[in-house]
């Protein structure tokens, strides 16, 4: 009976033995197994890092060549807004340029073009040779070159025939023919003025004068007529007022 407890106990060594390395074999399967799974896992977080770190490259790779772009088209625009305020300022540049050549033709042209003209109160169209050539035949007279001024009046006369200036023209030489002592001259370019052109602002001057070179002439019947009728015409102006005058001193 000994002996079979003995053999009994025997067996239940061995038994647990069997059992222990049963386990034994498992844990270290088990280990293995999570071994294996945390070689799989740190592959797989290496393959994930790798290509992490792969994208991450190729991202700032991408980064650096999109701000070298946008580098680029920031030097790139920098250039063309050069570009353009050196053609802004081309343009204006020509244009001004256009704008003198356009107002020195214009100023040109204006020196040979019509243009409206008010002497003596009276308004009419004249060119501009004509305005010169007449401002320096009054210019002549005021200087006291008579002679000169009537020469200058006739030619005048004789180159713009139809002028506006014409009833002007006839008075002012009539007053350097008058200075000359021209005085038949005078009287009849004080008289074509006045037939002429009655109305015109210089007529009862006209017919004043013509009525002093008439005393001049000694022909006081002519003188004293002429003055009769400049007051009678033009009674309301200066000269009619001088006139009475000297019909009191005619009689």
């Amino acid at each position: 009976m000994f002996r079979s407890a003995v053999a009994a106990a025997a067996c239940l060594l061995a038994f647990n033995a069997h059992a222990a390395l049963f386990e034994d074999d498992e844990a270290r399967r088990a280990i293995l197994d999570l071994r294996q799974k945390v070689d799989a896992s740190q592959q797989r977080t290496a393959d994930d890092l790798r290509r992490a770190n792969d994208d991450n490259a190729q991202l700032r790779r991408s980064l650096l060549e999109l701000s070298n772009q946008i580098e680029a088209l920031r030097n790139e625009m920098a250039s063309m807004r050069g570009q353009n305020e050196r053609l802004a300022r081309d343009v204006a540049d020509i244009q001004r340029s256009q704008k003198d050549i356009a107002q020195g033709v214009d100023e040109r042209l204006r020196k040979f073009e019509p243009a409206k003209i008010t002497v003596d109160g009276k308004e009419f169209v004249a060119d501009p040779a004509e305005k010169q050539e007449f401002d320096a035949a009054l210019a002549t007279l005021r200087k006291g070159e008579f002679a000169a001024a009537q020469n200058s009046f006739v030619a005048f006369m004789k180159r713009f025939p139809q002028s506006g200036y014409t009833s002007s023209a006839l008075f002012w030489l009539g007053n350097a023919q008058y200075a000359l002592r021209n005085y038949r001259d005078a009287v009849a370019n004080f008289r074509t003025l006045v037939t002429l052109e009655p109305g015109h602002m210089r007529a009862p001057e006209a017919l004043l004068s013509m009525a002093n070179c008439q005393v001049e002439l000694k022909d006081v019947k002519s003188a004293r007529k002429t003055l009769e009728d400049l007051v009678k015409a033009y009674p309301q102006s200066e000269a009619a007022s001088v006139a009475k005058e000297r019909l009191v001193r005619l009689k």
